[in-house]
């Protein structure tokens, strides 16, 4: 008699099962398994596994956990109202499992504080977020104090994990020159950091916004034209050529106009060293939004045209722009609901439907494939901040993982976000998606549609990336 060798099963925590499994490039039908807070293997893994938990997936599509690099939280206390705790809980409902926030070299988005460090900012928004993020975090260093001491810090936050520099060229009071952004160019160069860099030309808004206003042009659907799409192209312009000079990797955030996403196609030669993402809303819509919302969509840069909106999806397709984040930012109601668009402030909040609403725009309407929304969504932001273990489903990695159901139809409705926010600039939008499950490094934090556990992000310490085409 032969005596066949038993069969020695892998022991793992969960085996996610019977799922369309979507990575970079590839869909199938198959398993994963997580053991611990890593992805232990893929494919179809029933009769090769022993799993404490079994979640049956069918019919589900199963993606790594998103990855947005552009967000704000808790940044300026007095109008701004998310927080850690809140914030994060809407990012894990809607698949989100890592996020970038910003640290400011004033700690807070002002400049009041004229003592504090760049890496006390680091410091400082980690106190912010240590025991109440649901997702793993980490920061862009915002200098913007114009002394040669600035530059003498940028060591220190590339040590301590934080190798991505933003920089605004725009009329915010944090805004900096193009000579200091030249010289801050050369060095995050040394450091083989990343220039994240906000591109609007300031005296060309300042001369527009003040135009508006003696004209008496109040209502936010003039909003718009105090910041064109030639004012984000003229300081793209800038802005790229400078860091080619420098020999710095640029990003280009929130790319919003078809000129200004042609500036930088222009500048990509073979891709290395020139990035750029745009936004959801800059996806889905447009500058006549004000006239129903008044302010609560304002935005800078602002929602454009109809054919930017397609510009968007054309610089998607050939890589120009290789990212889409959410730029997640909370105001309590009272801040946003004033009568003349420039006192209220910029931003608006999405971090929870962003998912649903790009699996519906992307997936359901224009026909593109699940891989394209992984590599916009989870491959290309990780890779492009230095986190080779977030945003994909490759054994070993972090097992930070969404299940969407593809089906179920949504309407978003801001009375059921976790998040702090009162309002949503796509209030009443149908579509189909839904987040059904998310796990941060192996942890279940959503169930069925529902939160469930305790926060358990950690900081995310960022080696420099490399920008390999």
């Amino acid at each position: 008699m032969v005596l066949l060798p038993k069969l020695v099963l892998m022991a793992v925590d969960v085996l996610l099962t019977n799922g369309t499994v979507v990575d970079h490039g590839e869909q199938f039908s198959g398993d994963v398994a997580i053991d611990g807070e890593t992805i232990a293997a893929v494919g179809e893994l029933e009769s090769q596994v022993d799993a404490e938990t079994v979640i049956d997936v069918s019919g589900k599509v199963v993606i790594p956990g998103v990855v947005d690099p552009h967000v704000h939280i808790d940044e300026v206390p007095e109008n701004r109202a998310g927080t850690y705790r809140a914030e994060t809980a809407a990012a894990v409902l809607g698949g989100v499992t890592t996020i970038i926030d910003f640290a400011f070299q004033g700690r807070d988005r002002t400049l009041s504080d004229d003592s504090s460090t760049l890496l006390d900012g680091v410091e400082h928004k980690r106190s912010k977020a240590d025991g109440d993020a649901y997702v793993d975090y980490s920061f862009h260093a915002v200098p913007h104090r114009e002394e040669p001491e600035t530059f003498e810090e940028f060591a220190a936050v590339v040590d301590a994990g934080v190798p991505s520099f933003k920089m605004f060229m725009s009329t915010y009071e944090v805004g900096v020159s193009t000579g200091f952004l030249v010289e801050a160019f050369e060095h995050i160069a040394a450091h083989d950091g990343v220039a994240v860099v906000h591109t609007e030309d300031p005296d060309v808004c300042e001369a527009l916004t003040a135009k508006l206003k003696r004209e008496g042009k109040s209502h936010p659907r003039h909003y718009p034209d105090s910041r064109p799409d030639y004012a984000e192209a003229m300081a793209a312009e800038d802005a790229v050529r400078m860091a080619q000079e420098m020999g710095v990797k640029y990003y280009g955030i929130h790319t919003t106009s078809r000129k200004a996403a042609a500036v930088i196609d222009q500048f990509r030669t073979d891709g290395s060293q020139v990035r750029a993402e745009t936004c959801t809303h800059y996806t889905v819509l447009d500058r006549s939004v004000h006239e129903q919302q008044l302010n609560y969509p304002k935005i800078a840069p602002p929602l454009r045209t109809p054919d930017d909106i397609e510009a968007m999806f054309e610089y998607l397709e050939t890589g120009t722009l290789s990212v889409i984040s959410t730029d997640h930012s909370v105001y309590h109601r009272e801040y946003k609901a004033v009568e003349d668009w420039w006192d209220s402030p910029f931003g608006a909040n999405s971090i929870q439907v962003s998912l649903p609403i790009l699996h519906d725009e992307l997936v359901c309407n224009r026909g593109y494939s699940y891989s394209f929304l992984v590599e916009k969504l989870c491959r290309n932001p990780a890779r492009t901040f230095g986190m080779p273990q977030k945003g994909t489903l490759e054994p070993g990695t972090d097992a930070d993982i969404v299940v969407l159901d593809p089906e179920t139809e949504f309407t978003v409705d801001s009375d059921r976000t976790a998040s702090n926010a009162e309002f949503s600039i796509y209030e009443g939008r149908e579509g189909t998606g839904a987040v059904t499950d998310t796990f941060v490094r192996g942890q279940r934090v959503v169930a069925d549609g529902e939160l469930v556990g305790e926060p358990a992000g950690e900081f995310l310490a960022r080696d420099p990336p490399s920008w390999e085409h």
